[in-house]
C-alpha cells in the first residue's frame, strides 16, 4: 500500500541541494496526492517495505492558539538480526557455536563468564570497555559492589591465554580494558 504523501523537510533533506526550500517551509505537511511536488516522493525517502500513516490526533501535542500539528507514523519492518562480526585477525579464535576459544591453535578451558567476556572482548578489538559496561553486557545485570569483579576475570584469562598473548587484552588505566591483537609483521 503506497501512501502517496510528501514530507517537505525529510525529502529536502535527502534531494538534491539545487532545489532549496525556503525557511518559512522547514515545518512538515501534508501534501494531495494529485499535488505536484518537485523535490521527492516519500517512497523514495523510506526504506524498502516501509509504510507510513497519519498519527492519531491525540498523540499529538497542541499549543494554544496554533493550528493543529499534522504527524506521521513510519512502520519499518523488522530486520534479521545482525550477523556475528567477522573473527578477527588475531591469534584468538572464537566459535560461538561450539563455545570453544582457541590461541594458535590450542584449545581453552574456559568458565562460562571467562567465555563470555573473551568473546566480547574479541568481537570488538581496540574498543575501550569500561569495568561497568562490561559486568552490564557480558554478566548481564547492573553490579553490585565493586570493580574486582572484572579485574579478577581479566586475570584468569591472561593466565589462561598464556605468557606470549596475555599482552592482547590490555588495561586502560583508570577506564577498563580493550582487546588488542597483535599487528603482522
Amino acid at each position: 500500500m503506497a501512501n502517496s504523501r510528501t514530507f517537505t523537510a525529510t525529502a529536502t533533506a535527502t534531494a538534491t541541494p539545487a532545489a532549496p526550500v525556503p525557511a518559512s517551509r522547514g515545518r512538515l505537511r501534508a501534501v494531495d496526492p494529485d499535488e505536484p511536488h518537485p523535490i521527492a516522493r516519500i517512497s523514495d525517502v523510506l526504506p524498502p517495505g516501509a509504510t507510513w500513516l497519519p498519527a492519531p490526533q491525540h498523540t499529538l501535542p497542541t499549543l494554544p492558539g496554533q493550528p493543529p500539528m499534522v504527524g506521521y507514523l513510519v512502520l519499518v519492518p523488522t530486520e534479521a538480526p545482525p550477523a556475528p562480526p567477522a573473527p578477527a585477525a588475531g591469534p584468538i579464535r572464537i566459535d560461538t557455536a561450539r563455545r570453544a576459544a582457541e590461541v594458535e591453535g590450542r584449545s581453552l578451558d574456559l568458565t562460562y563468564l571467562e567465555f563470555e567476556l573473551l568473546a566480547h572482548l574479541v568481537a570488538h578489538p581496540h574498543r575501550v570497555h569500561t569495568r561497568d559496561q562490561l559486568v552490564t553486557t557480558v554478566w548481564g545485570y547492573g553490579h553490585v559492589g565493586d570493580g574486582r569483579t572484572v579485574d579478577v576475570h581479566v586475570a584468569r584469562l591472561r593466565r589462561k591465554l598464556g605468557a606470549e598473548h596475555r599482552r592482547t587484552i590490555q588495561t586502560v588505566r583508570r577506564v577498563g580494558y580493550k582487546y588488542a591483537p597483535p599487528t603482522p609483521r
